[in-house]
């Protein structure tokens, strides 16, 4: 799990990444962030709907894995970011950790939130 100060704590500043973030997009994630210069720490959130799947142990299982990659990306972040990790497909929950962990460094180096 991340740290209190790099989550997300009330929906304004949640909507705002929705609405305004750049989003990056694989077959099960999607990813949408925004740059904040506003802040000193990035914020992350790991947002699994239940029509994507029902079971709360599920879910949480596919967040913690997600939050374990991030968090050990933390310190290779280039600047302050506000991200939305979107789930949108159960198989996460089946798939192994490294595919996981391919398809969120493809879409960060993409979106380029992680320094070369």
């Amino acid at each position: 799990m991340i740290s209190f100060i790099n989550r997300f704590h009330g929906h304004g500043s949640l909507r705002y990444v929705y609405q305004n973030g750049q989003a990056f997009r694989s077959r099960m994630i999607t990813l949408k962030m925004t740059e904040n210069k506003h802040r000193k720490n990035s914020r992350i959130a790991v947002i699994v709907s239940k029509k994507v799947l029902k079971s709360a142990v599920g879910r949480n299982r596919i967040r913690r894995r997600v939050y374990e990659y991030i968090r050990k990306q933390l310190p290779n972040f280039s600047s302050v970011f506000d991200i939305a990790i979107i789930v949108s497909s159960s198989e996460l929950l089946i798939v192994p950790y490294e595919e996981i962990i391919s398809q969120i460094s493809q879409m960060m180096d993409q979106s380029g939130i992680i320094k070369k």
